[in-house]
Formats: C-alpha cells, structure tokens, sequence
C-alpha cells in the first residue's frame, strides 16, 4: 500500500505542483491548454457508486434473505449458483451489453417514461439518449449484486440454528426470527458485503467506460452524460503525451486510491461504533 501511494505522489508531482488543491475544485479538463481538474471525475464517481448501493443493497440482502430463510433447498442451491456465476461474468461483457442492448432499452422505454412521470425534477429532464449516469449506475448495480448477495447469504447462513429455534420456541414468526435474530446477528458481516460491493462500485472501469458518456461536466440530469475517475483514466490514458497531462490522470489515479482508503477507515470505524452500541443493548 506505502509503495503504491510513494509511486502515485511522485508520479503526479507535476500536476500537484501545478494545480494544487485546486485540482479537486476545478471542473476543467482540457488538454490543449493543459488545464485540469477532477471534478467533474469525482463527482460522476460519487453519483454513479450512489444509484448502484440504492439498486444493489436492497435487492442483495432480499435474495440473500429468500436463499435462506424461505427458499426450498433445491431452488436456493440453483439461484445460488446463477448468482455465483453473474459474479464470475467480465466487467467488458457488461459493459458491451449495456452498450448494445441496456442502453437503447433505457433510450426507448425507461428514460422516456420516467420523463413523462418525474420531469418535473432535475434528476430526470433532458433527452432520452440511453447513455449516461443512470445507465452507469444500474449497470454497477448489476455488477456488484452478485458479491453482496453471495457474501450476505453465506453471513445469512452462519447464524446458529439453535439461536433461530430458541426465536421460534418463543413464539415468533419466520419474519420476528428473519428481522430480530437473522439480520441483527449478521449485521456487521452485511455491512462488510456492502462496502465490498462498494469498493467494487467505486473503482469499476469497464463497464463505465461503455455507458456513462465520457463527456467532462456536471449536469442535474441523470439522462445527462458523464465520466467517472476509472472511465476518464482509460479512455485517456493511451493519449496522454504531455507530461502536465499524464500527470494530471496519474493524480487522478491517486484521488481514487485516497478515497477507497478514507471509506475503508470510515468502515472500520462505524463497525467498532456498531459493536459497541449493539453490545450495549445486549
């Protein structure tokens, strides 16, 4: 980690010296004048991460929670497995689907008709093109349930049985046991499956890159096109000949590693907060 953060700090020190906290405020990139900002990068990173946790969270713990506690065993070991191998499928196949298929879907029905119904927000005015933040974000919605939802089941599946019977014994029903015993019990591990998803979410490149729009600015709209950290290191990192320029993407580089690092501590620090406040109520 040390190393990686030392190659990182060295090799955007051009852009550091050049920018320097600016570089996080300023929402230009342009390379002909060799003035740069990350922005526009972050905050499509942020917004994207954003609609993919509200999607994938939910209907995660859900499937993992139907697995479980009401699924006959046959069904949970066949939805178990198809969602294993959704995890195993290449961020590039996701990406070329939603492409191809997820984004004249999007265009043609769902944008259309969320305009029709909530265009009186911001969120959900402007053209229905397919492409852009809300394609990116149910496409890393796509991507990063499989994880939670396997991670989640197997927590799920760690409660002790004798503690669900002695929850039944007392008279509770399967949704009293599901909630007070299943869930609370497993909740740091749910915690921990989400932020794996999110750590997947928030460093995905691939499947971005294909929908999201690649164009540097910020918009309302959820229609609008973006970029996000990983999408604009890989559309430009080929073409950075200038040294301000592939400095500039290197700092980028480095923005993401900072901010996978300050949510892992967040994490760490909210679970022991958990812990101790549940041990409490105990």
């Amino acid at each position: 980690m040390l190393a990686i953060f030392f190659e990182l700090v060295r090799n955007s020190g051009l852009s550091i010296k050049k920018f320097g906290l600016g570089f996080l405020l300023s929402m230009a990139w342009n390379p002909v004048t060799e003035d740069f900002g990350a922005l526009t990068s972050i905050f499509g990173t942020v917004v994207s991460t954003i609609i993919a946790m509200i999607i994938a969270v939910p209907l995660s713990i859900i499937t993992a929670l139907f697995l479980v506690e009401l699924a006959p065993p046959i069904l949970s070991r066949i939805v178990g497995i198809g969602v294993e191998l959704l995890a195993a499928v290449p961020s590039i196949i996701y990406g070329m689907w939603g492409l191809f298929v997820f984004a004249p879907f999007m265009a043609d029905h769902i944008q259309p008709a969320l305009g029709k119904t909530l265009g009186f927000l911001p969120l959900f005015q402007g053209p229905p093109m397919g492409i852009g933040m809300l394609s990116a974000g149910i496409i890393l919605a796509l991507m990063i349930i499989p994880f939670i939802c396997a991670v989640t089941r197997d927590v799920f599946q760690m409660v002790p049985a004798a503690v669900k019977e002695a929850g039944f014994g007392m008279g509770s029903t399967t949704w009293e046991v599901t909630r007070k015993v299943t869930i609370r019990y497993g909740f740091r591990g749910v915690i921990g499956a989400c932020f794996l998803g999110l750590g997947r979410a928030v460093g995905e490149t691939m499947a971005v890159t294909f929908v999201i729009g690649n164009d540097h600015r910020i918009s309302a709209s959820l229609f609008s096109a973006g970029n996000s950290i990983a999408s604009t290191l890989a559309n430009e990192f080929a073409e950075a000949a200038e040294p301000i320029y592939l400095s500039s993407l290197i700092e980028l580089g480095l923005v993401l590693f900072l901010i996978t690092f300050l949510i892992q501590i967040f994490v760490q620090l909210w679970l022991r907060r958990i812990a101790k406040g549940m041990g409490d109520r105990l």
